[in-house]
């Protein structure tokens, strides 16, 4: 919900198998990624800090498995709202961070101006969010769909 934008930075295909190699595993030690990228761990090293400097390694983290911690609902939540000024959106940007269920938030185009992923432990638990939600911040409508399956979940960016 910020506008971040930037010029997309030049990348070779060295810094795009170093990438790939975090993107899949970002424990890997320098040594066994310069061993797969067919470098040295020096040149890797500093490809790798310029890469963090440029921004486009924003960060590492371990990714948790939402089924082993017992949050086994997914929905994704689809807000129409008839306010538009800027107050409006400081208030729920503030109650969307503020809440850990929202995994992910996007301002829409279309009908639809927001949609929400909210991971929680089943209905009663997305019925207290919702109604968290809607205290805080006025919406004109929401609609709440639940996922049945998850077909496809990644965290890697297309690097070619």
């Amino acid at each position: 919900m910020s506008d971040n934008r930037q010029t997309p930075i030049r990348l070779d295909d060295t810094d795009r198998k170093i990438l790939s190699l975090l993107q899949e595993d970002a424990t890997l030690s320098l040594d066994d990624i310069a061993a797969r990228v067919g470098a040295s761990k020096t040149p890797v090293w500093n490809r790798i800090r310029k890469l963090r400097e440029a921004g486009v390694i924003r960060s590492q983290v371990a990714l948790l498995d939402p089924d082993a911690l017992g949050l086994d609902a997914c929905f994704f939540v689809l807000i129409r709202t008839s306010e538009h000024d800027p107050d409006w959106a400081r208030r729920f940007l503030a109650a969307v961070r503020a809440r850990p269920e929202v995994i992910e938030a996007h301002r829409l185009a279309g009908d639809i101006d927001y949609i929400l992923k909210v991971r929680v432990r089943n209905a009663r638990a997305y019925d207290r969010f919702y109604q968290a939600l809607i205290s805080e911040v006025r919406i004109h409508n929401v609609t709440a769909l639940l996922s049945m399956e998850e077909l496809k979940a990644t965290t890697a960016l297309p690097l070619d």
